[in-house]
């Protein structure tokens, strides 16, 4: 992953991704926290080892989610090509970004009742 990978550093109070807008980047946090919102309701906290922006690359649609950085931050940022490529030589990464997923489609639900 490393070569196919740019670490970026990232100020405190930063928006990452904004809800609404299109997406060409998945995000690995190895450092710091970030708040995850949607429609202005805050609706999640990652820290290191979160990840965030698969969304808008599995499916090519807009950000679901807008996630600002609550302190600063060390993220690795992966582009689509790359992020495609992952998927399809690593299936442990497949794996990991299914699971991921379906973890944080079953916190919503969780949620929303």
């Amino acid at each position: 992953m490393a070569r196919r990978s740019e670490d970026r550093r990232v100020a405190a109070g930063t928006t990452i991704v904004s809800e609404g807008e299109s997406g060409n980047e998945f995000f690995v946090i190895l450092e710091g926290t970030a708040s995850v919102s949607r429609q202005g309701q805050n609706v999640a906290t990652l820290g290191p080892g979160g990840t965030f922006g698969e969304l808008a690359l599995l499916v090519d649609a807009p950000r679901n989610a807008t996630v600002a950085a609550d302190t600063d931050m060390q993220l690795v940022v992966v582009g689509q090509r790359e992020f495609t490529a992952l998927l399809d030589e690593l299936p442990g990464f497949a794996r990991k970004m299914l699971a991921g997923t379906a973890h944080r489609l079953r916190e919503a639900d969780r949620q929303a009742v």
